[in-house]
């Protein structure tokens, strides 16, 4: 269960403040007291929100060996709620009406009416949600790295994050920082000592002639997690000129391809979204329309090759959130079954990933970002895509 076995998706926080100390007896017992229990109060209004063991659904025991894996610490959050069915309190509200309308000559239902049949389907609600009916389990892996202060959440629904960060802050004071595209961008540009690049940075235009826009970005303040669209077509564009290849910071080197899938969104808001499956995606005449008619990619399938390790992963690209991430050490079938091995190789996943994205920054945001993105522009509006996706096609 969670991040020691299987596929993985989840959303990275920075823990920027972090009281507790090294991990031991004092956070199990912290564990132990907020566990998840049944809290006799109505769950339809508000949730129980407690801690797993991580093991099970209903595991509620935490120790040493199980949970405190050297600088990491495993376990989950389940969010008990009650979530009655839209087609049953339809039924319920119809029910009361029915009842309501024997004596009303008009046969429709007053303002009135609708009202009290509104409470008193809520009422049902409640009472339902006592007796333990339409209850809803929602189980979250949590991995806490205090080695790479990160805190890993296995779930990509903000709601259900928000209720997961709320409660970790509660329990153990931690304040955290979200891991987007643009977060990356401003923690690569301070290392760098190119933060003012960053906060002037706009939506690069592709295209020549055109103005860069992304509807879903709108020039919010603080917020450059348009870079994360940009990253994904510079890296398309790279592996295709540098036969998937590519040098990062550690002189270590990083091979990719993108796989399984590809979403694609028109940044001006006008010619809609499409989403590609296939082994190679970006090999698909379809897929290089779309970036050659404005496009940009949101969500793509990546295959990393890096130190001996495969990693098969989902990006999405403006939150930097992983999906279904698989990792196999070359030569094996399975990824080691040892945890601390599994907990060492997440980390590598998410430092290939993001030495991969500061070699995009050292391109963007240095004085041959022009002439990188002329290359570009160029390699849109030729036909260089379409032959290297033909030759892929052939081989």
């Amino acid at each position: 269960m969670g991040f020691l076995s299987g596929s993985a998706s989840f959303a990275r926080y920075r823990i920027t403040n972090d009281p507790t100390g090294v991990f031991g007896e004092e956070h199990l017992k912290l564990l132990s007291e907020h566990k998840i229990k049944s809290s006799g109060r109505n769950l339809y209004e508000q949730p129980s929100v407690g801690f797993l063991g991580g093991a099970h659904i209903l595991d509620t025991k935490f120790d040493f060996e199980k949970n405190i894996l050297e600088e990491a610490m495993h376990f989950a959050i389940r969010i008990d709620s009650c979530q009655i069915p839209g087609p049953i309190k339809r039924a319920w509200t119809h029910i009361e009406l029915s009842g309501a309308l024997k004596d009303n000559p008009s046969g429709r239902p007053s303002k009135v009416q609708r009202e009290e049949a509104r409470d008193a389907v809520e009422a049902r609600c409640a009472e339902e949600s006592k007796k333990g009916n339409y209850q809803k389990m929602t189980v979250i892996p949590i991995l806490w790295d205090s080695a790479t202060e990160t805190l890993f959440v296995g779930n990509t629904s903000e709601k259900t994050i928000d209720f997961c960060l709320s409660f970790m802050h509660d329990v153990f004071e931690l304040e955290f920082s979200k891991i987007s595209s643009g977060k990356l961008a401003l923690e690569f540009a301070n290392s760098a000592e190119t933060t003012a690049a960053v906060y002037d940075a706009s939506p690069a235009p592709f295209h020549p002639g055109t103005e860069g826009k992304v509807i879903w970005w709108n020039g919010m303040k603080d917020n450059y997690d348009f870079l994360g669209n940009e990253f994904l077509l510079w890296l398309w564009w790279n592996w295709q000129i540098n036969d998937g290849t590519i040098l990062l910071n550690d002189d270590s080197e990083v091979a990719g391809l993108f796989a399984r899938s590809l979403s694609l969104d028109c940044p001006l808001g006008e010619n809609g979204k499409e989403t590609i499956s296939s082994d190679s995606p970006v090999t698909l005449p379809e897929a290089v329309l779309a970036i050659r008619n404005g496009k940009l990619p949101r969500k793509a399938g990546l295959t990393l090759v890096r130190n001996g390790e495969q990693y098969d992963l989902a990006l999405q690209a403006e939150t930097f959130s992983i999906g279904s991430a698989r990792i196999k050490q070359l030569g094996n079938d399975v990824a080691a079954a040892d945890h601390f091995d599994r907990i060492e190789s997440l980390r590598q996943l998410v430092a290939t990933l993001d030495l991969t994205f500061d070699v995009f920054c050292t391109a963007r945001f240095s004085g041959e970002w022009a002439k990188e993105l002329q290359k570009i522009q160029s390699w849109l509006t030729s036909d260089q895509a379409a032959k290297k996706t033909n030759k892929q096609k052939a081989a």
